[in-house]
């Protein structure tokens, strides 16, 4: 083992990992080739091939730790490389407050315990239009509190074609039974009038719920009902209209040449008294789920015991209080890297595709047009024309090439499409250029 941890290669990961990780890491490596010698025989390996193998374990374990990558894969909301990057005011708020002690649940004042939920209502009010808002951990939690609270042993009417499943197998009449609620579906895959809500109502109704579509549409003879006819619907009857928004945009998309997505304030606006979105998709700040809507309704969700377990912790409102103050000023909003990726001009992309080409300087690197997406489940079919670069290997399969280039650092993750490795530059901030250069030259040579 000592010979092993003088090694410099693996002295670098016990610097990184720790001793422990290491020896153990190791130990395995060892037991794994004595149990094949006790059991077909074959003769111990010469110290360099363990050392090899040990370099492979090694190497596994910290691809398996929580790292950082260079997204060349055009998704700008990317989510299993962690969807929005924060801006850098939200990783500094993280920071100022993580590091130290703070008002959390303290009432400053008075002296005596305060609340962590009332932390960001006044900035949701602000930026929503809404009489209130809370901050849990995800949407899908948002929620499973609204129908927790609300809807147990009760009804909830939604249309048929808006019985969701997104990513990692949530789906939404799955969450609805968790709940204890009873879903009652109205209308046809393909059409659904207010009449068949009317028609579904009964005195055990506790809401109707409309649900964001995230990653499909449907079009052609189509027919929906307008979130205002739900909402004055509901109210009408006396039961609560709630909107699973999805993205959770605070802004129009269309200046970015995309098309129009319904935004938090025009569903508030709309009169729907719940509205529930991600905090990690169009609003560009960390992961957690909001619910902004009337007052009353909020205070509800305020005193139901299964808070406790939702509940975010202080970097993260410290985060999203940052992000949400960058909307008080429209000339703030670029600040935000998904609005900041967003307003690249495909202009501007070509110029820095054709110098990461230049400063790569080999044979087959070209630089490409290639299209981009919005991508997190937030807008669907949404795409942007973009620029990156396009390379191939002899002799080396595009997957393979592709992998080379994830495994060393800085980790560039790109896709493949035909026989070429593509990175599309549109979700690489500018200032990491040369690193992409770098990194293609390096598995190119």
């Amino acid at each position: 083992m000592s010979r092993f941890l003088e090694e410099p290669d693996v002295a670098g990961y016990a610097a990184l990992f720790g001793t422990t990780v290491v020896k153990a890491t190791v130990d395995a490596v060892l037991a794994d080739v004595r149990a094949r010698t006790a059991r077909d025989g074959v003769p111990v390996p010469p110290f360099e091939d363990l050392l090899a193998r040990a370099r492979r374990r090694l190497a596994r374990v910290e691809l398996d730790d929580l790292t950082s990558v260079l997204n060349g894969t055009g998704i700008l909301l990317h989510t299993n490389l962690g969807r929005a990057p924060l801006a850098p005011r939200a990783l500094e708020a993280m920071a100022t407050i993580a590091g130290g002690y703070s008002n959390l649940e303290f009432d400053i004042e008075t002296g005596t315990r305060g609340s962590r939920y009332g932390r960001v209502a006044t900035l949701l009010r602000a930026t929503t239009g809404a009489e209130d808002g809370l901050v849990v951990n995800n949407c899908a939690a948002a929620v499973l509190l609204v129908l927790d609270t609300f809807g147990k042993q009760r009804e909830v009417v939604v249309s048929r074609n808006q019985l969701i499943e997104i990513g990692g197998g949530f789906r939404l009449p799955d969450v609805l039974a968790r709940s204890g609620a009873t879903l009652v579906e109205v209308g046809a895959t393909n059409k659904v009038y207010l009449a068949d809500f009317e028609r579904a109502l009964t005195a055990n109704t506790a809401l109707v719920l409309r649900s964001h579509t995230s990653n499909y549409r449907i079009e052609g003879f189509t027919a929906d009902v307008a979130a205002a006819d739900l909402a004055t619907l509901a109210r009408r009857v006396g039961v609560l209209s709630v909107e699973d928004l999805g993205g959770g945009a605070l802004v129009g998309l269309e200046a970015y040449g995309l098309p129009h997505e319904r935004t938090v304030r025009e569903a508030v606006a709309d009169g729907i008294d719940l509205v529930a979105f991600s905090g990690d998709k169009l609003l560009g700040g960390p992961q957690c789920g909001i619910v902004v809507g009337r007052a009353a309704a909020i205070a509800r969700l305020r005193a139901n015991p299964l808070l406790r377990a939702l509940r975010v912790d202080k970097a993260t409102l410290a985060a999203l209080a940052a992000t949400l103050r960058l909307y008080l000023d429209p000339r703030d909003v670029e600040t935000i890297p998904f609005y900041e990726m967003l307003a690249w001009s495909r202009g501007d992309l070509l110029v820095r595709a054709i110098d990461v080409v230049a400063a790569i300087d080999l044979p087959g690197v070209r630089h490409v047009e290639t299209i981009a997406y919005a991508g997190g489940g937030s807008a669907p079919l949404a795409t942007l024309p973009s620029y990156g670069l396009a390379f191939r290997r002899d002799g080396v399969s595009p997957n393979e090439l592709a992998a080379r280039l994830r495994v060393r650092p800085p980790r560039l993750v790109g896709r493949v499409e035909g026989d070429d490795v593509l990175v599309d530059l549109r979700t690489i901030p500018a200032a990491r250029d040369a690193d992409v250069a770098d990194a293609v030259r390096t598995v190119l040579t």
